[in-house]
Order: structure tokens, then sequence, then C-alpha cells
């Protein structure tokens, strides 16, 4: 990162776990604000006043980074959010990690192991991809690259017994990619009539609608041209009837809301550019306020903005190193992480803030065995994660406290889901380890499949869709109690 971060009021020294924020010697209006934190961590109590000092960033910031270029539509209307969404129960994933991203399902139970055998159907995708499964009702949607041609394509089966139902092709380029990159790892989105689907090249930002029963082109947006030396990943998310999608890019960068019926830009947001992010984000409701898109990436750290605007309402700039996993809600606290080389390097559980006048402050800083490319998962106030390296380690969001550390081995791009009292994951070798969602560890499978995968899993309904990289797969299970089970645990 640079000495000083460009649009910005501030230098950036991260020293220890600690966040150091500088002032720039001829910002005055912010000496006081700088002595005070100096004393403080002096004290030992950096955390302590961690989120005020965001917030003196966001007060401080360039009025071309607070403002939101908005459309001639204006803000988005009030009290449509959920208008068009898909409903969050057991018969849909509409959006990378499920709904609102948070990768969890409860009611449902799966044999373990299972084999084979046990899969009510699997097919075979054409060419390569990285991006998860999305189910509404009928029909599972999934994307895949031509790694010849870079073609994108989409298909739409039937959930019930796999057959293609429809299949979407835009011509690609050939561009660079990580070597672990496809030309398809973003994750499309569903609302109840649509479906949204982005990919890029080196000349745009494409997002396009297509109508779910026939494949037929509603509406097609080009964002301009995307610059990143390891290619595209992120995923849009319907909100209401809101398609948005953060692009956050190592050329201009913005988030930018969508209207999901014509594709008519509604806001804007620029960002700060310090390299590729790969996250998608999350809605966060405040106890006091309207919802809040929070989202995270090595320019602006943890952040919300205003989903009504895309106003930037708080930010944490904490992090070092480049965002490919997204922020996670467990238990009322934001978990996020950051890292380079393979391996997760810093990760951060902020408490958000709840009213009017509430800073948000960093309760938690972790360096060793965390996750850079798979997203944390959350049960109650227990949060689960999931390193690319196998380590898997479980904390008590409320106490901040780590309860156990185990190292399962394997290497992991998928993210873990929650499927009632079990995490599972799924590694790039193929093999599938599932343990407790408890404060002490239990290890209750792991076993081989067919072929590995970068894929996070996907349930709806009794059937859990899993994508390897070559076939899409679909496993039946029954419907549990733990459902009721849950929900009387919570009362």
């Amino acid at each position: 990162m640079p000495a000083e971060a460009e649009g910005s009021c501030f230098a950036l020294n991260l020293e220890d776990e600690c966040l150091s924020l500088r002032p720039r010697r001829s910002d005055r209006s912010t000496m006081l604000s700088w002595n005070v934190y100096s004393q403080e961590r002096r004290r030992g109590n950096c955390p302590l006043v961690l989120g005020a000092v965001a917030c003196i960033v966001l007060l401080h910031a360039p009025s071309n980074f607070l403002k939101a270029e908005s459309s001639p539509e204006g803000r988005v209307p009030e009290g449509r959010w959920a208008e068009n969404a898909p409903h969050s129960d057991r018969g849909s994933w509409p959006r990378f990690r499920g709904p609102n991203g948070k990768g969890e399902v409860d009611g449902v139970e799966f044999p373990l192991p299972w084999k084979a055998e046990d899969y009510r159907w699997q097919v075979k995708l054409p060419g390569i991809g990285h991006s998860s499964p999305v189910v509404l009702g009928e029909k599972v949607f999934v994307t895949s690259g031509l790694p010849e041609s870079g073609t994108q394509i989409l298909l739409a089966f039937q959930a019930q017994d796999g057959k293609l139902l429809w299949e979407k092709r835009y011509p690609g380029q050939l561009h660079r990619l990580h070597q672990f990159n496809s030309y398809a790892s973003s994750t499309p989105a569903l609302d109840n009539r649509r479906v949204f689907w982005a990919w890029a090249v080196p000349e745009a930002l494409v997002v396009v609608a297509l109508e779910q029963s026939t494949g037929q082109e509603l509406w097609r947006r080009e964002l301009g041209p995307f610059v990143s030396e390891h290619g595209f990943g992120s995923s849009p998310v319907v909100i209401g009837d809101t398609v948005i999608l953060a692009n956050e890019q190592d050329g201009e960068s913005f988030i930018v809301a969508l209207s999901a019926e014509t594709g008519e830009i509604r806001w804007q947001t620029p960002r700060r550019t310090v390299k590729t992010a790969y996250s998608t984000p999350c809605v966060f409701q405040p106890q006091n306020g309207p919802p809040q898109l929070l989202l995270t990436s090595w320019a602006h750290g943890v952040c919300s903005l205003d989903l009504q605007s895309g106003t930037p309402l708080w930010e944490i700039p904490v992090f070092r190193y480049r965002v490919v996993s997204s922020p996670c809600l467990v238990g009322g606290f934001v978990i996020a992480s950051c890292g380079e080389g393979g391996a997760g390097r810093q990760l951060v559980i902020v408490r958000p803030p709840e009213s009017q006048g509430d800073v948000p402050k960093v309760t938690l800083q972790l360096s060793q065995d965390i996750p850079y490319v798979p997203t944390a998962v959350g049960y109650r106030n227990l949060a689960f994660l999931w390193s690319d390296r196998g380590v898997v380690t479980c904390v008590d969001v409320k106490s901040s406290k780590v309860l156990w550390r185990e190292r399962l081995g394997g290497f992991y791009f998928a993210s873990p889901i929650r499927i009632g009292e079990r995490i599972l994951n799924i590694s790039r070798q193929g093999e599938v380890v599932v343990v407790g969602a408890k404060e002490e560890f239990e290890l209750l499978a792991r076993f081989a499949i067919e072929e590995g995968t970068h894929a996070t899993p996907a349930v709806a309904g009794d059937t859990l869709f899993i994508r390897t990289f070559s076939r899409l797969a679909a496993l039946p299970g029954r419907v549990s109690d733990s459902r009721s089970r849950t929900d009387a645990s919570r009362r």
C-alpha cells in the first residue's frame, strides 16, 4: 500500500496488529483527534478508538469520494427492497453463498459419507468455471467459460432431474488470468423472474439480465474497461428491485446499483483503487436505521454504503493486502479477511454501528491460519474460519475468544457452508470435510468425491448442489427437525 492513500487526508501505517492513521501535517483539523488516538494507543487502547478514527477518515474524505453519482431516477425508491427478491426459505439459493451471503440453511440433512450412486443426477458442463450454482424453485443456473476462446456460457437446468432447459452464450476473448481463476468465476444472482450475470474482458465489464424461463436477454449494460492482473470474480447481488455490483479493480473503481427492470444506473459511487478486490457485498440491518450495504476491499477495508443513494456511511481502512473473501455477518458482527501468496494474512471482526452516533470497532484481529479466499460462516455467536490450507478456527464473536483451532489439511478455495449443526467444505483435491458447529471441535466426516472444486456448494429444498471442475451434481437429502430445534434454542 502506498504511504499515502489516494483521495484521503490520512497516511496509513499498519504496525503489529494495530491500525495507525496519521494525518498529514498540513491537515490541522485532524491533529486533535490524532493526538487523542496516539495517547490511547500508547496506553494500549488502540481497538477502543479505532472506529472513531475510521469515522474521521470518512468525514474528511474528499467530496468526489463521499458523493454517489446518481442517475435522473435519483435515489433507489423507498420500501422496495424485498419486492422482487426470492423468498429466503429452503427453496432458494439466489446468490453467491445463498440468502444475504450467509452460507447457511436449516431443516435438511444429507448422508455422510455419500457416494456417486447417491446423486439424484449429474451432468457434464462445457468448459471450466469456478462460479457457484444458484437455485430458485424448479431451476438451477450455473456459468462456465471456454478456456480456448473465453466464450461465456450460462446454463439453466431443471432442478429435479438435471434436464438442460436452455443455454446462452456470449463471445469472449482470451486475456490474462491467475492460474487458479477461470473465465467464469462470478456467480449469477436471481430475483423472482430474472437471472443477472456479470463477466469482464479488458475492454468491458458486462452485466446482463435474462429471462429465467427462456434465457431471452432483457437488457445488457457495459460498465467500462476492467483492468486486473488476475481476472474478474466479484458477483452481483439483488436487493429488492436493484442489482448491485462491486467493481473494485486496478483501473477506475466504483460500486454501482442498476435497475433490475431496465439496467439503468441508479447510483454509482467512486472508490479508491488499491488492487482488484473479489468480494461480494451483503446487507447489514442495524437495530436503528435503514439497511446498509457492507463491502470489503484493500482500499477501504470494512465499510458501509447507504443502499438508497450509495453514499458512504462508515469505514475502517484496516487491510494491508488483497481482499478475495466476502464479508460475513455472524451474531451481529462483521467478519472479513485479506491475504497474499495463497494464504490469509489478516482477519478482523468488527462490531458495526447500530445507531446514529455509534462508531464501528475492531474487536479482534488474527493473522495466523486464517482464510484468504474462503469466506467465514457462522452459527449463533460462533464464527468458523476455514483457511485455504485446511486450518479451521472457531471464534466466539461476542467474547472475542478463539475456542479451538484444528489443522485438517488440504487446499480450499470453496467457502464452508452450514447445514444445521454441521459445517461442510470441499477441497480442491475433492475431499469433503464436515465438522460440528460447536464450541468443541468434532470431526464428523471426511471422504473423497470424484473431482475437486473451487466452487461453494448451494442448498435449496432438500438438495445439495455441487459444482466440480467439470460437472454439476444434485445430492438429495431429507427434511429434518433441525430448523425447529435451532429456532427453539434462540428463544
